[in-house]
């Protein structure tokens, strides 16, 4: 079954294995070389992921595309900044801000789950309000970039640049691997990009506001996360 895209027809699972093997023989250090490689091979099929702890990622990939979606997973859960961050990166930059809901209203949820299901099953919770919104939204595209860096966890230190995303099939691209949170503050300040409130107030990665804690000076940036349990990704990037 073909799927549609805003540009047409999606390419097939080959030809996007084939760019994606493209791409990750391109310089890693060069994150805005990624961007216009992005833009070149994906041209209105592409979609930029944003936990709206900053606009950075946003305001670099729409420098060669502009009117990029940036998909926001809205889970009914987030911290008021972040909400309001993404008011400021739909106002601001050259981007169109996608929802992506769940089926079910955190009202809804709650009649059939039980009231916080973040607590009892936070797996279950991740899995109906963040990955099968974003797995049914991605299908409408040839490639999605993320912020991982591989510096934010153990998870994260062999993330691929460019690869094809067997999870949802379609090209999966990390331009910012190599930067630092250093990096991403820096380029926030050179390029006046919206910066979420709660990156000054001690919440260097932010989730869920029910799932997200503060994070002593030197520990892991994730270590926020989850905070007493073993859980330390919602099953995005793993």
């Amino acid at each position: 079954m073909s799927i549609q895209t805003r540009a047409g027809t999606k390419r097939g699972e080959e030809e996007l294995r084939a760019l994606a093997s493209e791409g990750a023989q391109l310089d890693d250090t060069d994150a805005r070389g990624v961007a216009r490689w992005a833009a070149e091979h994906f041209p209105g099929t592409l979609a930029v992921a944003c936990s709206m702890a900053e606009g950075v990622l946003p305001h670099l990939i729409s420098q060669d595309s502009p009117g990029v979606d940036v998909l926001f997973l809205e889970t009914g859960y987030h911290f008021a900044d972040t909400i309001g961050t993404r008011a400021r990166v739909a106002d601001e930059l050259d981007v169109t801000v996608v929802d992506v809901l769940p089926e079910l209203t955190v009202a809804e949820q709650d009649l059939k789950h039980g009231p916080r299901l973040y607590e009892r099953d936070p797996a279950l919770c991740c899995a109906m309000r963040k990955m099968e919104p974003l797995a049914r939204t991605l299908a409408g595209y040839e490639a999605w970039v993320t912020g991982v860096r591989r510096d934010e966890a153990p998870t994260r230190t062999e993330t691929p640049l460019v690869t094809f995303d067997e999870k949802h099939g379609l090209v999966k691209i990390n331009p910012l691997v190599t930067w630092s949170l250093d990096d991403v503050t820096a380029y926030a300040n050179e390029h006046s990009v919206p910066v979420n409130l709660l990156m000054y107030d001690g919440y260097p990665s932010i989730g869920c506001e029910p799932c997200t804690k503060r994070v002593a000076p030197g520990d892991d940036p994730r270590s926020g996360r989850w905070a007493g349990l073993a859980k330390t990704e919602c099953g995005i990037h793993t």
